[in-house]
């Protein structure tokens, strides 16, 4: 989440309330520890992972301004329960404290401001302002939620024990600089069912897709048993409405339940309380599915096996990596075959996914009958569907046969290009987007299984805003919109809802949300896993570059992918493994592939895709 490593703007004094302890692990690579002096304040690296920061009591005498700053400084350890930060506070303000409520990231803070009080007889309390500039929260789910702002809390405080200044009105949760939210918080997707509601009136498949709904927890702390809990509580409130679980409520872990580890086969065994016993063994295997996605990248080897157990240990279902892969439909076609791009004679062209030999598609979009400007492939590469050369038209066309190509009933009638049809997207149930940017009649528009009566897409909060690019998640839930209003281009992520019937189907995009929040220039992006975008920008003042983001609109450290001049198209798959294609106005279609550099393919070409 940015460049900033060091603590900002928090008041300092001789001493802190952290240390740092170095792991056996790197040992050898810790000065020794003098014996004299005062402990002084290290800013801990994100590329440091070996150490951990412990929380100090306060010391006797404290003066206010130490107290309120060992507390903060508690705050950023690594202690599981907030135990020592707990000290810094009166015994009353310790029971209503509730840490676990919210997380406040600060970019430049917090600073503390103070002012004497006459609050109690011996004198008067003390009243500090923390103040900063507020950059997210995190909730009680552990959502993140972008929110850019000016932060300010009152932190008062009172003699209690002897003359001793303790804090009786804490901020609300915990309040962190971006750099120590990065040190201490991981993001983790907890993985759902999409809702199988279809108004199109197609089958619904018969395993949904899967979602990833992005959270954070402590990194430290028994990161696996906390993320097992997280996902037993269900998806956070934005994707309530559209994901379900298959772990019924109140299904949770086994009494007794403290901690858990995969073994020397990186197997995991997760003991369930005894609502789970009776779980039949199909609706066991979707449950261990989740958690499998949950889990796996959780530990340095990965996890090999999920087993779910009875309460009394016995075993209830177990599964592995590739029947979890099986599992997900959206997952399993996420590695395609092919990448694909618009070439010099306007064609749809397509390359071996790691290979340089470019041949026109099969079908009626790669013959040059139709010149094409922009095209969309279907996730299952069997489909293909163009906007003409002028942007006015859709077509869509097999990628398996010569069919005749079929002109959709979207017509743009804008009267310049630029305000015409937007590329297309196609979700992983086989349904097609496109925005008409059109002045006079913007809009969002979905075809059910890619043809029949286009149906507006109601998009709420858009208000104004154009949405100049459109790109739909493999699970269909989500959608990712570049929207421009006043002159700034902004990405936004909205939720998918589906309701009606087959013949009178309602399509809408909801609670709209920001996926690039650092950015003030948003100019291409991409879906590039479940819970991951790859977003092309500027920030403000600054020049373009290239950068994952998560679709909760938090971004990944040390995210930036390597400089790329011009670029105005990208596009990346699902599978991490396979290389990113993007266009560059200097260098054409270009690839990246995985921990190498940019690498030229064809000079001349335009709107780089890989199925979706």
């Amino acid at each position: 989440m940015g460049a900033d490593r060091g603590r900002s703007g928090l008041f300092r004094s001789s001493r802190t309330a952290v240390v740092l302890v170095c792991s056996a692990v790197v040992l050898a690579g810790c000065a020794s520890m003098p014996d004299s002096g005062g402990v002084e304040h290290v800013d801990a690296s994100p590329q440091e992972p070996q150490v951990q920061v412990f929380a100090v009591p306060p010391q006797k005498d404290a003066s206010p301004s130490e107290i309120v700053e060992g507390f903060l400084e508690a705050l950023t350890s690594d202690d599981p329960e907030f135990s020592t930060a707990r000290k810094y506070l009166t015994e009353e303000a310790s029971d209503r404290w509730e840490p676990e409520r919210s997380t406040t990231v600060l970019a430049d803070g917090p600073n503390a401001d103070s002012t004497r009080t006459r609050t109690d007889p011996d004198g008067g309390g003390y009243l500090y302002a923390l103040t900063g500039r507020m950059i997210a929260t995190v909730d009680d789910e552990h959502a993140y939620r972008s929110e850019q702002g000016k932060y300010s809390s009152l932190v008062h405080l009172v003699r209690q024990d002897g003359d001793q200044w303790r804090i009786d009105v804490p901020p609300n949760g915990v309040v962190l600089a971006q750099s120590d939210f990065e040190r201490l918080y991981l993001p983790v997707s907890k993985y759902f069912y999409a809702s199988s509601s279809s108004p199109d009136g197609g089958e619904a498949p018969s395993t949904p897709a899967m979602v990833a709904d992005p959270v954070y927890i402590r990194k430290r702390i028994d990161p696996v048993t906390e993320a097992v809990r997280s996902l037993l509580d269900g998806p956070t409130n934005w994707l309530d409405n559209v994901v379900s679980s298959r772990f019924s409520p109140g299904i949770a872990l086994a009494k007794g339940t403290k901690s858990l580890a995969p073994d020397d086969q990186n197997h995991l065994k997760i003991p369930l309380n005894e609502r789970a016993n009776a779980v039949k063994p199909d609706r066991c295997a979707k449950m261990a599915a989740q958690l499998f996605f949950t889990l796996r990248d959780l530990t340095p080897a990965g996890i090999e096996q999920v087993e779910l157990q009875r309460e009394n240990g016995s075993k209830l279902c177990a599964l592995d990596a590739d029947q979890a892969e099986a599992s997900a439909p959206n997952r399993s076609l996420s590695g395609a075959d092919y990448q694909y791009f618009i070439d010099e004679k306007h064609r749809l062209v397509r390359m071996p996914k790691n290979g340089d030999e470019v041949e026109p598609v099969p079908g009626p979009l790669g013959n040059g009958d139709r010149q094409l400007r922009s095209a969309a492939v279907s996730r299952a590469e069997d489909r293909a569907a163009g906007v003409s050369n002028d942007g006015r038209s859709l077509y869509v066309g097999s990628l398996l046969s010569d069919e005749r190509l079929e002109k959709t009933e979207i017509r743009s009638q804008a009267k310049q290009e630029k305000d015409r049809l937007t590329k297309p997207s196609w979700d992983g149930r086989g349904d097609l987007w496109v925005a008409d940017r059109d002045p006079r009649d913007q809009r969002l528009l979905w075809l059910a299984q890619g043809g029949g009566e286009p149906v507006e897409v109601k998009v709420v909060g858009l208000d104004d805003a154009r949405i100049n690019a459109v790109r739909v998640s493999a699970d269909g839930v989500r959608v990712a919109l570049i929207v421009e209003q006043d002159g700034k281009t902004e990405l936004k992520i909205g939720r998918v809802e589906r309701q009606g019937t087959s013949e009178d189907p309602e399509v809408s995009v909801v609670e709209l949300r920001p996926g690039a929040p650092q950015m003030e220039e948003v100019t291409a992006m991409s879906w590039a896993g479940g819970s991951r975008l790859v977003v092309v920008g500027k920030e403000a003042g600054g020049v373009q570059q290239l950068q994952y983001v998560q679709s909760d609109g938090s971004v990944l450290q040390d995210s930036a992918l390597p400089a790329l001049t011009g670029v105005t198209d990208i596009a990346a798959s699902e599978d991490e493994r396979l290389p990113m294609v993007a266009r560059s106005e200097e260098d054409g279609i270009v690839r990246l592939p995985p921990g190498a550099n940019w690498r030229p393919v064809v000079k001349d070409g335009t709107s780089p895709v890989y199925p979706g």
